[in-house]
């Protein structure tokens, strides 16, 4: 072979070698920009689970901006057994069936940016269950003074726990446990402030409508308002990975560390004169899993009407070397109630927490966890879970996760379609979801 035919094909070999590992980089590169979805447009205590990820940016011009981001997820549940009988605090007999169904469960699209400064942000979210064929649209308007001033309108969560206030959808499972599901309030429309009071001291203050405004039209909210506030310390990197989310996906090389408190206090009404049909407030449940406002569930024939809801936690968190650990201690009080008939008691207090442990056993690919719910509460009934799962990440980032979870619960205390929980349940819950966050 000639002199110049060798160096032609050396030529052709080496710009090959460097064509491919160009791609590679460029694939390499692009992997990494969806590996950890930014949300640094926005602080995620302020819009809870309504915070964007990095999404696609339609339009952007010096006057304003138009961004679309997506979350979606499906799933199989099966709650075993599938029929039983179990009694309440009061020893009424109740039934429990449990699903067995494959749902397109939740559906979220975030429409945000600016208009007319950075410093005034929207976001606007279209909403949907499936499984309870239930559809919103809603957002909220925010304005940033500074580092130390955020101050925003709309819809935004009462600040009683941790997983209401930004690592949606970074749970360990497809949802959140039985401890944090049971006593939490809701989301609900408001005025909120937030900012840094100093380096990695964070805060949040929120006055709303009532504890959860789903199912809540304006014309039967009452006068009294939702006051509740959250404080959030990440003293030793500044960071708890992003959107905060549960699990070392990152991998820490220093330990991450965060504490928090929150608290919630409203005077809460049942928004419905019918006795027959049920209440509309559905956010609050006895520890037995019956609904607080329904008729006859703190004695027979008698309704509560309105009542004092107060509720505050202590949560702390920690990540090393792809070992997470999320622990959250919960304290609810109901008082103050005014209802149609004499009623046993004039307080009821329950205590509990919830505990999860996880650990990457490939990095970026394989996580595995367990989780562990338990109640002291006023009935004396003592709920509890213990269980776990393993999460998947296919394509090595945390946009697109499998996860499978077995978990044994013990006289359930969380109800309805949204999670994972029903009512009254003592038995297996097993669950295979997938969704992606984009």
């Amino acid at each position: 072979m000639s002199h110049l035919k060798m160096r032609n094909l050396t030529a052709i070999i080496c710009s090959s070698v460097l064509l491919l590992h160009g791609m590679k980089s460029s694939a390499q590169a692009q992997n990494a920009d969806w590996m950890y979805p930014d949300t640094s447009r926005y602080i995620n205590t302020v819009s809870g689970e309504f915070t964007p990820a990095r999404g696609f940016d339609l339009v952007k011009t010096k006057m304003a901006s138009l961004n679309l981001s997506i979350y979606a997820m499906v799933r199989y549940l099966d709650q075993t057994p599938g029929n039983q009988t179990w009694n309440d605090h009061l020893g009424n007999t109740q039934s429990f069936t449990g699903r067995n169904d494959i749902a397109w469960h939740r559906t979220m699209l975030w429409f945000s940016g600016f208009a007319l400064t950075p410093k005034l942000t929207y976001t606007a979210t279209v909403w949907t269950i499936f499984s309870t064929q239930q559809t919103l649209v809603y957002g909220n308007l925010q304005y940033k003074f500074d580092e130390h001033f955020r101050l925003g309108v709309g819809v935004a969560p009462n600040l009683a726990i941790r997983s209401m206030q930004g690592p949606f959808p970074f749970y360990l499972s497809t949802d959140r446990t039985m401890g944090e599901e049971s006593l939490r309030p809701g989301f609900t429309n408001g005025a909120f402030l937030t900012g840094e009071i100093i380096p990695r001291l964070y805060y949040n203050i929120m006055i709303g409508n009532n504890l959860s405004t789903l199912g809540i039209k304006s014309a039967k909210d009452t006068r009294d308002l939702t006051k509740s506030f959250t404080l959030m310390m990440m003293p030793t990197t500044g960071e708890f990975g992003p959107r905060g989310g549960q699990g070392d996906f990152e991998y820490h090389k220093k330990t991450a560390t965060r504490f928090g408190v929150s608290f919630t206090h409203a005077r809460e009404n049942r928004f419905t004169d019918s006795a027959v049909s049920g209440p509309d407030e559905t956010q609050v449940r006895n520890t037995d899993g019956i609904l607080f406002f329904q008729t006859g569930a703190l004695a027979p024939g008698v309704t509560v009407i309105e009542a004092n809801y107060d509720m505050g936690s202590v949560d702390l968190g920690l990540k090393y070397m792809g070992f997470g650990i999320d622990l959250e201690f919960f304290g609810r009080k109901l008082s103050r109630f005014d209802a149609t008939g004499p009623l046993p008691l004039s307080v009821i207090n329950d205590y509990g927490y919830a505990l999860q442990v996880s650990k990457m056993i490939i990095p970026r690919v394989l996580m595995l966890y367990g989780i562990n719910s338990y109640f002291w509460d006023q009935w004396g009934r003592r709920p509890w879970e213990a269980g776990g799962g393993v999460n998947v990440y296919p394509m090595k980032s945390r946009s697109w996760r499998l996860n499978l979870q077995v978990d044994y619960i013990y006289k359930c205390s969380a109800g309805g379609t949204f999670g994972l929980y029903t009512a009254g349940q003592t038995g297996t819950t097993l669950t295979l979801g997938a969704d992606i966050l984009l």
